[in-house]
């Protein structure tokens, strides 16, 4: 189950027990509904080449994408949904650092939203871009 808190940084603090322990990124929703989740990269991150693995930057994105489809179908961000697609583009390796991947929905339906998303190194460096598509579902 999604937990929510205040965070210093004026935003909401997303915590899920599950990925997100395992995985070790935060992530804050903002007033405007923007999501943005952090990620210390460190060596369990990376892949053997030494740069952060593709399927941490997956998670990562899939995460800021989520959360910013669920903000857009619920202002309280607690709209059940699943990804239908996460199109991403890798656009430069990083190793290990901070990492921060940001999202923001571009429209959408009833029961669809349509999301961009975006991941930067620490000095702002442009890591990989995302589309995505969610479709609001009604929880079991």
């Amino acid at each position: 189950m999604m937990t929510s808190e205040t965070h210093d940084v004026g935003g909401r603090e997303i915590s899920d027990p599950g990925c997100q322990n395992m995985v070790g990124y935060e992530t804050i929703i903002d007033a405007s509904g923007i999501c943005t989740v952090t990620l210390e990269v460190a060596a369990r991150h990376l892949n053997r080449h030494g740069i952060l693995h593709g399927g941490m930057v997956a998670t990562v994105m899939d995460v800021a994408c989520g959360n910013t489809a669920a903000q857009y179908f619920d202002p309280d961000g607690r709209a059940a949904l699943v990804t239908v697609a996460l199109n991403l583009s890798y656009i430069a390796s990083t190793k290990i650092g901070r990492v921060a991947a940001t999202a923001r929905a571009t429209g959408g339906g009833k029961s669809t939203a349509h999301v961009l998303g975006e991941l930067h190194d620490a000095d702002g460096r442009l890591l990989a871009t995302a589309t995505a598509i969610f479709r609001r579902i009604n929880p079991r």
